[in-house]
């Protein structure tokens, strides 16, 4: 059975996979349509990408137990080749930082200040769980509206991150002769 810290260890992974090919499918498209008003929560394909780029920070300051200072709306990049970076950083840092996380971080409780003020209690494994869910939540949106766009349709899935990786082990060990 596979551990909640190597569950999400592979969960981080493949955030990082699924942002890099929707980046892929968004470099195709235009600065003007990243960033018009394309209906999204958050107005803009930028606006949503900044928008994923602190709620990531947010969850990450709270798993730390520090208060952030971030609302879910503030612009932190403007222009989209910044906000790939970020992203890219971003996700890479608090995957390694995770990584640094005892096994038993994964199976405890984690207390925060909501946005609203009150105080909440959640398991890291649940506070995990909605991240890796709300970030695939807001690329499936931002693929919607880039194909809309004209952009390639980005293929995303989970299956299809494992397929590529198990490819890759494998012509590694092929191309080590085993």
């Amino acid at each position: 059975m596979i551990s909640w810290k190597a569950h999400f260890l592979y969960q981080l992974d493949y955030q990082h996979w699924a942002n890099d090919v929707l980046f892929e499918s968004l470099d195709k498209l235009g600065d003007d349509a990243r960033k018009a008003d394309q209906g999204l929560f958050f107005k803009s394909i930028n606006g949503t990408l900044n928008h994923m780029l602190v709620f990531h920070l947010l969850w990450w300051s709270r798993l730390k137990g520090e208060q952030p200072t971030l609302r879910p709306d503030q612009p932190l990049h403007e222009e989209y080749r910044e906000l790939k970076l970020a992203l890219k950083q971003t996700v890479r840092h608090f995957q390694h930082w995770l990584e640094a996380q005892p096994t038993a971080f994964f199976e405890g409780e984690t207390r925060y200040i909501s946005l609203s003020g009150k105080e909440r209690i959640n398991w890291v494994h649940e506070v995990l769980t909605h991240f890796v869910n709300h970030m695939a939540h807001h690329r499936g949106q931002i693929s919607g509206v880039a194909t809309r766009l004209g952009a390639p349709t980005p293929e995303m899935d989970y299956l299809y991150y494992r397929h590529e990786m198990q490819t890759s082990l494998a012509n590694a060990r092929q191309g080590n002769g085993r």
